[in-house]
């Protein structure tokens, strides 16, 4: 059977992260034989009220078909965000209609907010004593309602195993497709990714907020020198190579880089190998040693080191674990 996901639709919602759960789990085919060409994600949107008109942010409502009792048939609960949250917002407590809705939620079940809607899991008590992040522009606000929380205001999301949490927007598509990665691998994501044409993999913990996001006209971007970097990952890159792919010094593309990416030329080198890695861990039967060749680690020990830091498991235990979940 499909996995089944329950999308929470609250008053003052957002359309466009409503509808990324649909986009990203219902576009998630299987590419085993076993799977192959299947929907590996089942997808509900309900209420905490009867079926019936939602109000979104914008000039017009939805109608939604399941009311709460759908979210007690749901393995994974996703809430996108909402304008109009209330208590929730304002004094970090659930409506009777939430506290309701959520009694119908099974213990174990997958809890994944996006934006503000990591409000309403801390105020149903999912995220006391963890790690989570939610838009910028609220988090001084959330750590100040839910002081138990751990609130990281900088990353895209943050993954604590059976909650987790996403900032604001276009971070629910990178937190979706994590979860895909994280179900079925990167290939079922990449494939998702591609049809939906965006890019396959931003880490967690990249920045949230680049203080210059899209690049000033009179200025070179450094979209040549990633492509040139990702055709090579396999052999040694030097910061100034990557430089004189966009005649800039190296302190200049540096400073252009972080600017356009949010990390440092470094970083995002070693998230590429890293995700390289995982790759061929994934869909290969190449040796430790050839992975980390092949990857741009060089040796097993630097392979070890970089996916324990990234991921926290060895290339051998990556590896076992993804065959075993695909078995």
């Amino acid at each position: 059977m499909p996995h089944r996901i329950a999308v929470l639709a609250l008053d003052g919602l957002l359309p466009f992260e409503l509808g990324i759960p649909q986009r990203i789990f219902g576009r998630s085919l299987g590419s085993d034989p076993r799977t192959k060409g299947r929907n590996l994600y089942e997808v509900v949107t309900c209420s905490v009220r009867p079926p019936g008109p939602v109000r979104t942010d914008a000039d017009f409502t939805i109608t939604v078909e399941h009311g709460p009792e759908a979210l007690a048939t749901a393995d994974t609960v996703v809430i996108p965000a909402s304008y109009e949250l209330g208590p929730v917002y304002a004094e970090g407590r659930l409506t009777d209609e939430l506290a309701a809705a959520f009694a119908h939620i099974r213990p174990g079940t997958r809890m994944v907010s996006i934006c503000t809607g990591s409000y309403v899991l801390a105020a149903a008590g999912y995220l006391d004593g963890r790690p989570a992040t939610t838009h910028w522009s609220c988090a001084d606000h959330f750590q100040r309602l839910f002081p138990k929380v751990r609130v990281d205001p900088d990353v895209l999301f943050i993954d604590d195993g059976d909650v987790l949490t996403s900032a604001g927007v276009a971070a629910g598509i990178d937190l979706c497709l994590h979860i895909v990665r994280r179900d079925h691998g990167t290939a079922v994501a990449n494939d998702v990714a591609r049809r939906t044409v965006v890019p396959p993999h931003r880490d967690g913990g990249q920045a949230q907020y680049i203080q210059r996001p899209v690049p000033e006209t009179q200025f070179a971007a450094t979209t040549t020198a990633r492509a040139w970097a990702l055709g090579r990952l396999e052999r040694p890159i030097l910061l100034r190579d990557m430089a004189q792919q966009e005649s800039m010094s190296v302190r200049t593309f540096t400073r252009r880089f972080r600017e356009e990416v949010g990390v440092s030329p470094v970083q995002w080198l070693t998230r590429q190998r890293v995700e390289r890695a995982r790759q061929l861990l994934e869909s290969t039967d190449l040796s430790i040693d050839q992975v980390a060749r092949n990857a741009g680690f060089g040796t097993p020990t630097s392979l070890r080191q970089h996916l324990q830091a990234a991921l926290g498991v060895s290339p051998t235990a990556y590896r076992r674990t993804f065959r075993a979940g695909r078995a």
